[in-house]
């Protein structure tokens, strides 16, 4: 951010003096190259926040999956430890039985007696030993079943949460929703995707009067709601830009654009810069295929996109690894 400052600094100089000196130029240019690099790392950082969210949708399926299985299994275990205890049974009988017979056979043979005791006996440990063991298996399946239904209640929250923000933001923007305005879910995120006509003029960067209210009353939600994250997309269409100014192509412009909504979203005391992420994406991530008008200005846009953290989710997660 501080280095888009310095840019846009020595550029206003460049405007306000009539010549520049080459040395200058260079100096110019080079901290407009040191933007674009700092916007090629928040995109590689965007690219990441985006798998991650993948990894994690994709684990969350798999515990799900990995719930019913445990649930089944932890029904066989009881089922099998109740053929034990009957087994179990089975063999105390047979061991009064047994006693019953040993006193009838008393002036029989002594090592016969002690045979038939440690048969017994070995049976009998093997039963504990069995046991033992289908009642670890048995506390570890309730453990890790706790685990998953905790899980699925963050997830549950988490999608709560998506939802009633959603429901807040075009709340908060309801005076701008049939002016190029759309507000949508789509994996676990918020889109408040804002149409160039709504912000700016064909090919600048300063925000209009009404699309800067519509940010101001977007900026007093986010206040109240730290725990969102927000990430800012500047989008262009296909149509080459030849610039000659601090805005040379489409990647300037959608960076310039997301910068600049930036700044207004944090003109709000209450919103924390830490929490937002403002990225150029150029002509690369349309939403409308084609070259027609009405496809060029759907994908000419801003995006506002709201994610809410995971800590606690990420903390299940490694607790079942």
């Amino acid at each position: 951010m501080r280095t888009v400052h310095i840019v846009i600094f020595f550029t206003g100089l460049m405007l306000v003096t009539s010549c520049v000196t080459k040395r200058q130029f260079i100096e110019i240019e080079d901290k407009l190259d040191a933007a674009k690099e700092k916007n090629q790392s928040l995109k590689q950082e965007n690219v990441k926040l985006e798998t991650a969210n993948k990894e994690l949708l994709s684990k969350n399926r798999q515990l799900t999956s990995g719930k019913d299985d445990l649930s089944s299994q932890l029904e066989k275990l009881r089922y099998e430890l109740n053929l034990q205890k009957q087994n179990n049974n089975n063999l105390e009988q047979r061991e009064e039985q047994a006693r019953r017979e040993m006193e009838l056979i008393k002036t029989g043979s002594s090592s016969e007696i002690e045979m038939l005791l440690d048969e017994l006996l070995s049976a009998r440990n093997d039963l504990n030993q069995r046991e033992d063991r289908l009642r670890e298996a048995e506390t570890e399946l309730r453990e890790r079943n706790s685990r998953l239904i905790e899980l699925q209640n963050i997830l549950d929250q988490k999608d709560k949460a998506v939802k009633e923000l959603k429901n807040d933001v075009m709340k908060a923007l309801v005076g701008f929703n049939n002016n190029g305005l759309t507000v949508h879910e789509k994996n676990g995120k918020v889109y408040v995707s804002m149409e160039e006509k709504l912000l700016f003029k064909t090919g600048k960067w300063d925000v209009d009067p009404k699309g800067r209210q519509a940010l101001k009353d977007l900026s007093r939600l986010l206040a109240d709601s730290p725990e969102i994250n927000i990430m800012i997309e500047g989008h262009t269409d296909d149509v080459p830009m030849h610039g000659t100014g601090e805005v040379k192509d489409n990647w300037d412009l959608s960076v310039m654009r997301a910068t600049a909504v930036t700044k207004i979203l944090t003109e709000n005391g209450k919103i924390d810069s830490g929490r937002i992420i403002a990225a150029g994406r150029s002509k690369y991530v349309p939403i409308a295929s084609g070259d027609s008008p009405e496809a060029r200005q759907m994908n000419r846009r801003t995006e506002i996109i709201l994610t809410p953290k995971l800590d606690e989710l990420l903390k299940i997660i490694e607790m079942n690894h």
